[in-house]
């Protein structure tokens, strides 16, 4: 793996540069948010890990911008900021988030997933994915309803795709949690109420059927049929 990390801490970066580059990895260092906005812009990486506070750029601003300007390596943040809202705040636009004090073991497996994750979206045939007239491009991450492209945060679309994966079926609040927010706990946050009303605003907002429905009591459901 080729990867990126962006921490200011001397001592934390030695560690985790040394960890990964005794498995054989490619690890290049940048200090700030500045420096590691330059690197993942110029070049190309597997994965990157980015601290949240950073000099110069704060990683959320740093990704974020990232992530605006089109770049779509899967991130990590790996932060001592560990609450609730900030985890949430941090998985609008990263794929994962892993709180300091950790593990090196449990880092290096979670950039695998995603790694893995992103390598296996190119090969598998299943990268496209359809409700009625709603299609969604596993590959290219793109999402279009009837032809009109649609633009997603990562977690919108995250959680596009696992009511897209469940068709017809009713997902409840704690799977929505488990599989789109990593959460084993519940919140007690309206997380998933808000970002389904979201979702809804922008996949069903002028468009001729609704797609995406609550099924009262149960949870929630994607499907073309009335």
């Amino acid at each position: 793996m080729r990867l990126l990390l962006v921490e200011d801490d001397r001592d934390t970066a030695d560690y985790i540069i040394r960890g990964f580059r005794e498995a054989g990895d490619v690890v290049d260092h940048a200090a700030d948010g500045r420096d590691g906005l330059m690197l993942a812009t110029d070049s190309t990486y597997d994965a990157l890990i980015i601290d949240r506070m950073l000099p110069q750029t704060d990683g959320l601003k740093l990704l974020t911008m990232l992530r605006a300007g089109g770049n779509e390596i899967p991130a990590i943040f790996l932060t001592a900021v560990d609450g609730i809202e900030d985890r949430v705040e941090g998985l609008e636009v990263a794929e994962d988030y892993l709180v300091k004090p950790f593990a090196f073991a449990e880092l290096k497996a979670r950039v695998g997933v995603l790694v893995r994750s992103t390598r296996s979206a190119g090969t598998t045939t299943d990268t496209s994915l359809q409700t009625g007239d709603l299609q969604m491009d596993r590959l290219k991450r793109s999402v279009t309803r009837a032809g009109k492209q649609i633009d997603l945060q990562p977690t919108e679309f995250r959680l596009l795709e696992y009511l897209m994966r469940n068709k017809g079926k009713v997902v409840t609040r704690t799977m929505l949690l488990e599989n789109v927010w990593d959460f084993n706990f519940d919140p007690r946050t309206n997380i998933v109420e808000t970002h389904i009303s979201r979702l809804r605003s922008k996949i069903d907002r002028g468009a001729d059927a609704e797609l995406i429905k609550t099924i009262r009591g149960a949870g929630y459901m994607i499907d073309d049929h009335e």
